[in-house]
Order: structure tokens, then C-alpha cells, then sequence
């Protein structure tokens, strides 16, 4: 698949603008770049790189190496280990050895469905152990560190659990001293999804088959642009030209409102594709395909 991207050549001066603060890039790269392979793949070179990047900027749309969204983290920091993983957190959730929650290890993948949508991934965390874990984190625009035994809302959001790295004996010590608690101390909350009756050790029960997220239909848009106020009149009359449908999709990125002009849908990248030159002709020389998490 497509990765989503959010900006054209069309609209970036119009969005980019001085309420961004200074840590975030003024034009960020929007094609997917591929990371170097640096480090062989190992829980310890995993550890280097995400003690590295704690506090990096979260940029949606980037996957490194100095701004990350929350699955460009994990696609850069596996990729620079030679694993090649799929660049949205939906698709990265498909592949992979499934594990339990009981099963987790340091450098497993975690998923969550943060939208109202159950079973749609939209977010990916690494886990560290004793309940830690790692993600580019959208509230805190950041790349921080988070426990899912003392948060509630992610209890509530996991979906699913992936393992990638080679299996290793010499690596059980890598997780940071700070984050080196002991499980059964921890005051842990109890959504109504979460523990499990016939097991005194309290654990996280993962409830949403995987099987629903796999097979979930996918919705394939061009994206003309993206603005903050609503498109111009001009472009829509060249998309109803057309014959074509569209919809606008708001969304907020920091303190700007943002308005995403899309065309479609389409049940496959093929169908989209099909479409794409007619549009880059007719509508938006810049326009491109466009997955909506």
C-alpha cells in the first residue's frame, strides 16, 4: 500500500506557517525514504537507537531519521536493522510472528485502534518490558515512553501483538534501569476488557480477533491538497467536471485546522491508479493516492 501523505506542493505554504514551532520542519519530505541498514538485528542495536531518539519530534507523514509519526518510528528503527516492515501501523499489524500480551519481549511490536472504529489500527508502540513501551506519540508530540499497565485508555485500545527480531538468549537486560519495575507492584487499572478471571497474575486479555483487522476493506482516495480554509470553488467545479465524487476530511495538526480535499474512493490502489493521471491532467498536477487510516 500507499502511505498517506497529508501536504501537496499546492497547499504547503498555505499550512506551513509561523504558529509552527521551530523543533517541527517547515517542509517535510513526504515521499517515504528508506533508512540505511546500520546495525545487524539484535535487541541491543534496538536499544541503542530508541535511547537515542527519545524526545525526537513527532511529524506526521515522517519516518526519520530526526522526525517520526508513530509508525515511520518503527518502520526507521527496523529498517536500519535490515527487517522491512510495511510503512502504516495497519499494514505492519498483518505481518509478523502474532504473540499473546503474556508473550511480549523487548523489541515486539504493540497495535492499538484509537479511532472510534474497534478494529482499525491506527497506532503502534515497541514494547520494553514490565509494561513499558516505546511510541512517536501524537498528544505529546513526541517520541516518549509509556506504561500500559498504568494507562487505561491503551489497555482498552490494544488490538494486536507482532514479533519480528531473530530470537535471541543473551539480550534480557537491555531495558533502561528507569524503566526496570517490578510488574506485580504496580497499581494496575482495570478496564473492562483486561484481566483475566482465571489467572491470579493480573494480565492483559487482547479480545479483537486478528483476523477482523486483516481483512478489513481498505479505501484507496486521491488527495488534490489540503487547506486551511475550505478549498477553492475552482477545484471542486473541475473535479464535478469530471463526473468524479469527493469528500473533505478535517482534521487538526498542532493549532492548525485542516481541511483534506479527496477524491473517491476506490477499493484498490489499482482502481485509484487508474484515476491518478486524469486528475495530475485535469484537476492537480500534484495530486497522488492516499490510504485514510
Amino acid at each position: 500500500m500507499r502511505y498517506t501523505k497529508i501536504l501537496t506542493t499546492l497547499t504547503t505554504i498555505a499550512i506551513i506557517s509561523g504558529c509552527t514551532p521551530d523543533k517541527f520542519p517547515k517542509h517535510p519530505h513526504y515521499e517515504i525514504n528508506k533508512p540505511e541498514v546500520i546495525y545487524t538485528p539484535t535487541r541491543a542495536n534496538l536499544d541503542k537507537m530508541i535511547k537515542q531518539l527519545q524526545g525526537s519530534p513527532y511529524v506526521w507523514a515522517e519516518e526519520g531519521p530526526d522526525y517520526f509519526d508513530c509508525s515511520g518510528f518503527t518502520y526507521y528503527l527496523y529498517g536500519s536493522m535490515g527487517i522491512e516492515l510495511p510503512r502504516t501501523a495497519r499494514e505492519q499489524a498483518k505481518i509478523g510472528k502474532k504473540i499473546t500480551f503474556e508473550e511480549l519481549e523487548y523489541g515486539d511490536l504493540l497495535f492499538f485502534a484509537t479511532s472510534k472504529s474497534r478494529h482499525r489500527i491506527t497506532h503502534v508502540g515497541i514494547y520494553l518490558g514490565n509494561g513499558w513501551f516505546t511510541h512517536a506519540s501524537t498528544t505529546k508530540s513526541k517520541v516518549v515512553y509509556s506504561n500500559i499497565y498504568k494507562s487505561k485508555y491503551f489497555q482498552k485500545k490494544l488490538r494486536v501483538c507482532r514479533r519480528y527480531l531473530p530470537d535471541e538468549n543473551t539480550l534480557d537486560n537491555t531495558i533502561s534501569d528507569e524503566h526496570r519495575l517490578d510488574k506485580n507492584k504496580l497499581q494496575i487499572e482495570k478496564p473492562i476488557s483486561i484481566i483475566k478471571p482465571s489467572n491470579t497474575k493480573k494480565a492483559i486479555i487482547i479480545q479483537t480477533p486478528t483476523n477482523d483487522i486483516s481483512k478489513e476493506n481498505t479505501n484507496y482516495y486521491i488527495q488534490v491538497g489540503s487547506f486551511l480554509d475550505k478549498p477553492n470553488q475552482s477545484i471542486i467545479d473541475k473535479i464535478k467536471s469530471q463526473g468524479m465524487s469527493y469528500k473533505i476530511i478535517k482534521f487538526d495538526i498542532g493549532d492548525q485546522h485542516i481541511n483534506k480535499l479527496l477524491i473517491g474512493s476506490y477499493k484498490t490502489h489499482e482502481d485509484a491508479l487508474k484515476v491518478l493521471q486524469l486528475v495530475r491532467d485535469s484537476i492537480e498536477q500534484n495530486a497522488f493516492i492516499a490510504e485514510i487510516r
